[in-house]
């Protein structure tokens, strides 16, 4: 057994010591790999500064690290000069935007999840049906709005069971449902479930659009947070998958559960009487963080993570074909 105070043990500890369990799978999924990939290859292919709008992903220091790299980080496009590069985030974008960045002559890298594309592609298909569309969702997220975007006038945002009483529809006979792919499972199902009552022949997406990350993660510390005192979730606060990691945790059982961005913020208040803890992250957390706070706990005395794997994760996106393309020709002339 190795004396790293941050690896992963391979067997567990004695049921009357101290535990930290961590769960599997965490952190990075393949579209954020994918989307940071995409702004390293963009600097590396086209030098600094390379501008995306909004965060690339939910997580600061992801951002921070990019930015010291040369990425230039906006809200809108119009604070990227003309002709410049762009590359757009994870989380999508509305037609609309893609409008604008050609008639401001950018250069655009689509760095979008294709999971969440997916989303995109089942809205205008309803809207090409003329179905009206109940889009479960947070307001203001990024995804929500470039889904909303792709059919404005079909879609109403329904964030909440609580919610379900005042949606009114033209004809309950053509009505579906989506859903932002980061949302917590059990909450998205009590949504249809409600949905379904007030309009049972609402219709379902072609195949559930929570994505395999978010729904592994859930299942994940569902797993670890039954026989857990404390389960600190590590992501940003404002990842959508992380705070619903929070809330999965209280519910599956979890007797307290945090989120932290790193061990920086960890209040040791918190392991008064915590001798088992479970650790997770959001898909957007590089795993360094996890080890920071592993680290964090085996300083105060905690033993290595023993680790309990849910399920294994293979899935691997390719870079957009846009920076493909630059990439090959960029090795050619080379």
């Amino acid at each position: 057994m190795t004396s790293d105070p941050s690896s992963v043990a391979a067997a567990p500890t004695s049921e009357n010591s101290k535990q930290v369990v961590v769960a599997a799978p965490r952190g990075y999924c393949a579209g954020v790999d994918r989307a940071v990939i995409t702004v390293e290859k963009a600097l590396d292919a086209y030098g600094p500064p390379v501008y995306v709008r909004k965060q690339i992903v939910h997580n600061k220091h992801v951002v921070e690290n990019l930015a010291a790299r040369g990425a230039i980080f906006v809200e809108e496009l119009s604070e990227v000069p003309e002709g410049e590069t762009v590359v757009f985030s994870a989380h999508g974008v509305s037609p609309a935007v893609r409008h604008e960045a050609t008639d401001r002559q950018l250069k655009t890298i689509d760095a979008t999840c294709p999971l969440v594309t997916k989303v995109h592609h089942e809205a205008k298909r309803f809207a090409r049906d003329d179905l009206e569309i109940l889009l479960i969702g947070h307001a203001g997220h990024e995804e929500v709005e470039g889904t909303a975007g792709e059919a404005p006038d079909n879609i109403t945002l329904v964030q909440s069971p609580d919610e379900v009483a005042a949606v009114e529809v033209k004809d309950p006979s053509k009505v579906a449902w989506l859903s932002q792919t980061t949302l917590s499972v059990d909450e998205t199902m009590a949504t249809v479930n409600a949905l379904r009552e007030k309009f049972p022949q609402l219709m379902d997406p072609p195949s559930d659009d929570i994505c395999y990350a978010t729904q592994n993660r859930q299942s994940a510390v569902k797993q670890i947070a039954a026989h857990s005192d404390l389960v600190i979730v590590v992501g940003s606060a404002n990842s959508s998958n992380s705070v619903r990691l929070v809330e999965v945790a209280l519910d599956a059982g979890a007797k307290a559960s945090y989120r932290v961005d790193n061990a920086s913020e960890i209040d040791e208040a918190w392991l008064d009487g915590a001798d088992r803890i479970g650790i997770t992250s959001g898909a957007s957390v590089p795993d360094d963080l996890v080890q920071g706070v592993l680290e964090f706990l085996y300083e105060r005395g905690y033993p290595m993570a023993t680790e309990e794997t849910l399920t294994e994760e293979n899935l691997v996106f390719a870079l957009p074909p846009e920076l493909r393309k630059d990439i090959r020709k960029s090795a050619i002339n080379d």
